[in-house]
């Protein structure tokens, strides 16, 4: 009788454990980081979403159809970038060769003021622009995935919510990835959020342990009923503004109802062949992309190679030139009269270039002075791209700006609130928490649409489709897309080969190269510094995530092997 009570002791406890809000599951997660397939192709940043693309697409949908499936499904199992509390943009190029871009970028509330972030000396407050609810802006994330449903969806709303639904409601095990951001912010969780909240945990997050969303499996499956109304002037919107309410927040039930995406005119380029198109203001990403394509387009980059010094200096340079009109001239087109024409001209280029000293680094605050820490610890971005079998692709990026935003959680809905504020200038000349200088053009105004580095990607060769890309990474986006363009159009590497190969990065201020380990042998080290380049190792840069068009019209999918990125193909 006794051993048989402990038995029966024992096989409860164990029934508990498995049925508990977490329990731990060995190695949740095999990621495919390439693929091909002539039928379709996903990459994103969780295998859980691109699985979700995938099924979309064999049920039958089409690229915007997958996308949204993935989007969704990422808002649950990649929280800390995933969302429909954020905005993004994106890219559609169909099968026909229609171009379009969707901004569907956060913006700032109506009570929002210039100098709202400083205090009485006009000096800013430390991590009110990053940390709690006034660093948050208007999402437009389930806007935007209307917008685009409406005029290019196929399958009905409702049922590309499902699997993210079901995710949510069942639950999923955390990746180490997902299980290392959540143990660092659990401090600042609480004192935001008390302790409530499914993602803070006694004991320290681990691989394997599975987390649930009911709250977040309501609001999804309210929003595929009632559609982004419910988002807007719902019960969910009530769910945001008494949050807002509650912790001094400043967005209103007319900020969210007034939020609109808007449909943008792309930029493009040619380079060496191949078009080139990305995205416009208020994205600096693609200003800047074409404007580093237009500079080096002049040097003879395969003939030196890529590791080359020459070739690193004058892409370091031209980053350095291209980083420094972003700050004096970009902001939205809406508030500011952007000189796209003028920025992107090639005699203006060309001048740009004028100082250069092919052996010798300029510095940067011959440009203009400034000092001050770049933050490259995380990214807080993520980016998703698909191709159908029919030939239409997305390039999509979305954010929540800094790991899970703004950190404050809408109880009662389930997910986390962006802190896209702090992309403004929140005091112009001051650098923002990557470090990016911002001017006049980018300062803080009413309902206005605040600067991006996102830079979602199309490219096309001989009026086909040739490869959609895009990556997470602050200021590094830009700079990643441009290097994995040059491997593969310069350097002849195949996308997975362009994704895996080492990165570096200059953004003119702070003036210093920063690189991956093993990017640069001892004596190219040396010589860059030789030259007067600062430089700086760090762990990873960006995450890029490509899809590209091969020879017999297959597609390559191929999934960054620095983190968590999955490509599959269907089959």
């Amino acid at each position: 009788m006794h051993r048989r009570h402990h038995k029966t002791v024992l096989a409860l406890c164990l029934i508990l454990l498995f049925f508990s809000c977490r329990y731990r599951a060995p190695k949740p997660y095999t990621y495919q980081k390439s693929a091909i397939s002539a039928e379709g192709m996903v990459v994103s940043a969780h295998p859980l979403a691109t699985q979700a693309g995938i099924d979309i697409l064999r049920d039958g949908g089409n690229a915007i159809d997958a996308a949204i499936a993935v989007q969704l499904t990422l808002a649950v199992v990649h929280p800390r970038a995933g969302n429909i509390g954020g905005g993004g943009f994106m890219l559609y190029r169909s099968a026909s060769g229609e171009t379009v871009a969707l901004d569907f970028r956060e913006k700032a509330p109506k009570a929002a003021h210039r100098d709202m972030f400083l205090d009485t000396a006009n000096n800013i407050i430390p991590g009110l622009s990053t940390e709690g609810h006034l660093a948050t802006g208007v999402p437009g994330t389930v806007a935007g995935m209307e917008v685009y449903h409406k005029k290019y969806g196929s399958m009905s709303w409702e049922d590309l919510f499902q699997p993210a639904i079901q995710i949510a409601h069942n639950g999923h095990p955390l990746s180490s990835y997902e299980a290392v951001r959540l143990n660092g912010i659990q401090s600042i969780l609480i004192r935001l959020n008390g302790d409530q909240i499914p993602f803070v945990n006694a004991h320290p997050w681990e691989e394997g342990d599975v987390i649930r969303h009911p709250l977040l499996a309501q609001t999804l499956q309210r929003i595929s009923l009632n559609g982004a109304k419910e988002f807007y002037s719902g019960k969910t919107a009530e769910y945001i503004i008494r949050e807002m309410q509650e912790g001094g927040g400043i967005i209103t039930a007319e900020d969210l109802q007034n939020y609109r995406p808007v449909w943008r005119t792309p930029v493009s380029t040619d380079y060496r062949g191949y078009r080139i198109i990305s995205m416009p203001p208020p994205s600096s990403g693609g200003i800047a992309l074409i404007q580093l394509l237009e500079i080096v387009e002049r040097y003879p980059l395969k003939k030196w190679g890529q590791r080359d010094l020459r070739t690193i200096h004058v892409m370091t340079e031209a980053e350095r030139r291209v980083f420094a009109d972003r700050a004096q001239y970009l902001g939205d087109d809406d508030f500011y009269n952007v000189p796209i024409d003028s920025l992107l001209d090639s005699t203006y280029l060309v001048l740009r270039m004028a100082n250069f000293d092919a052996l010798k680094g300029t510095r940067s605050q011959e440009i203009q002075a400034g000092k001050f820490a770049l933050n490259i610890e995380s990214y807080e971005t993520t980016h998703l791209t698909v191709v159908d079998r029919m030939g239409n692709a997305v390039s999509l990026t979305t954010t929540l700006n800094l790991n899970y935003g703004s950190k404050v959680y809408v109880d009662s809905a389930g997910f986390f609130l962006n802190n896209e504020m702090d992309d403004f200038s929140v005091k112009p000349g001051a650098p923002n928490y990557y470090g990016l200088i911002g001017g006049e053009a980018n300062a803080i105004a009413p309902e206005k649409r605040m600067l991006s580095s996102m830079t979602p990607t199309l490219v096309e060769k001989d009026d086909n489709l040739f490869m959609t890309l895009g990556a997470p990474g602050g200021s590094t986006i830009i700079t990643s897309v441009f290097q994995v363009l040059i491997n593969v159009i310069d350097f002849e590497m195949t996308a997975s080969q362009a994704v895996s190969s080492l990165r570096f990065h200059h953004q003119w201020l702070p003036d210093e190269i920063i690189y991956e380990p093993g990017c640069f042998s001892d004596s190219l080290l040396t010589s860059l510094s030789q030259m007067g380049h600062p430089l700086r190792e760090i762990n990873t840069i960006s995450n890029v995530e490509v899809i590209q068009r091969l020879p017999d019209g297959s597609y390559e999918g191929a999934a960054d092997p620095r983190e968590g990125s999955d490509a599959r193909g269907k089959k």
